[in-house]
């Protein structure tokens, strides 16, 4: 891992799901890490629900902009975490991946995004304690 990993979320629209965990790990991991976003087939905006959501929280994500899945992204990340999007992100050695099974925003009320977020949310803090060990607590 380098001195400051790269994390990239990726789920299909890039729209909800790696939205908040990109907005959440930027929150609370600050600049000790670079967060990346991508989606395999990006929508042309951030789930409006999702916004609501993270901005409950106090994290304002309305300003990104769902972006397209490239292997320039997954080449320079160090950890890439995958949301429902199979396999339509490349694999390259020596990168850590993981695939968090949550279910997808799209379409849902905030009753529904609320507990998705609070697991990303869980997700994010463990991930920071496992790259970030040194200053988990900062």
């Amino acid at each position: 891992m380098t001195e400051k990993p790269t994390v990239l979320f990726v789920c299909v629209h890039n729209a909800g799901r790696s939205q908040m965990a990109a907005g959440y790990l930027r929150e609370l991991g600050g600049d000790r890490v670079e967060v990346l976003s991508a989606g395999s087939a990006p929508k042309d905006q951030i789930n409006p629900v999702a916004v609501e959501a993270m901005a409950e929280e106090g994290i304002d994500i309305a300003g990104n902009t769902p972006k397209v899945l490239t292997t320039e992204a997954v080449k320079e990340s160090d950890v890439v975490i995958t949301m429902g999007c199979g396999d339509a992100c490349p694999i390259f050695p020596g990168k850590r991946y993981e695939d968090w099974e949550l279910d997808d925003p799209a379409g849902q009320g905030i009753e529904a995004v609320r507990p998705i977020r609070d697991d990303i949310r869980r997700r994010v803090e463990a991930l920071i304690a496992e790259i970030l060990p040194e200053r988990a607590s900062a």
